[in-house]
């Protein structure tokens, strides 16, 4: 992954807003949570990077200041996530920087990854993508 593209997301990811715990979060939320996860990844698929700009939370707007420049963060640092061969949610975890939802990928070359979305609330209620930690699964397949 680019450096430039690590460091921006792992500030992104430390600077989150306050947001409720995971166990706090009822069916509903976690609901949409996993739709807009859902939506962005079909955003991606169809190469709508306007659709997919718009589930990034304000302050990833603020770091990735077009639909253009985000969709070529996206298409060089998160391959897997950009165009994913299939995808399965994972448990929704309480961090300290609020909700963050695993998601398993099987990536465009084959290979098992884990994606770890950020979530931030917004003033209405909705939900936003903070930022995404992309690590490639070492795990033992069975």
């Amino acid at each position: 992954m680019n450096r430039i593209a690590a460091l921006v997301l792992a500030l992104a990811l430390s600077a989150g807003v306050a947001t409720p715990a995971a166990a706090e979060i009822g069916d509903a939320d976690r609901a949409a949570i996993q739709s807009i996860i859902d939506s962005q990844i079909d955003a991606f698929r169809r190469d709508d990077g306007a659709a997919a700009y718009d589930f990034a939370s304000p302050m990833i707007q603020t770091l990735f200041p077009s639909a253009d420049v985000f969709m070529q963060m996206v298409q060089k640092g998160y391959m897997p996530v950009y165009r994913p061969q299939s995808f399965t949610f994972g448990p929704l975890l309480d961090t300290p920087r609020g909700p963050v939802q695993r998601v398993f990928i099987t990536g465009p070359d084959g290979a098992g990854y884990v994606a770890e979305y950020a979530l931030q609330q917004q003033p209405d209620g909705t939900w936003r993508i903070n930022g995404v930690t992309l690590v490639k699964d070492t795990s033992p397949t069975i």
